[in-house]
């Protein structure tokens, strides 16, 4: 039984995807903040970048690393998550809902390439 949520898909980089039309929500996973540590800044980029499937989007920063983020859509960043500035550790107090951190208008979903959440939790147990 998966520990994330079931209306999510993921990537093997530890993003997660929620798709609402042609628009998705993307962040980072439970499992992603946990391993990283306390987030102390998140860059994120500007509203209106063309961001493609793989390429980084922006990168986190915490107390152990700075990592980056990576794109598991191909699309235009329609908005990004402003509260992230001032309240960065929302990404490790609630990864799947305060700490989203950008909106895509997705031109490419790459669903071939996204994991359900019991194939995600698979790759966290590897």
């Amino acid at each position: 039984m998966s520990t994330y949520p079931q209306d999510l898909l993921y990537t093997k980089e530890h993003e997660w995807v929620r798709f609402e039309g042609n628009r998705a929500h993307i962040g980072i996973t439970s499992f992603a903040q946990s391993e990283l540590g306390d987030i102390v800044f998140v860059e994120l980029p500007a509203v209106g970048k063309e961001i493609r499937f793989g390429d980084t989007f922006g990168t986190v920063e915490s107390v152990k690393t700075v990592s980056d983020l990576f794109a598991p859509v191909t699309g235009k960043i329609v908005a990004i998550n402003e509260a992230l500035q001032d309240a960065p550790e929302k990404v490790n107090e609630d990864p799947f809902g305060e700490g989203w951190m950008i909106v895509v208008e997705v031109t490419d979903k790459h669903e071939a390439e996204l994991l359900t959440a019991d194939a995600y939790q698979e790759v966290v147990n590897e």
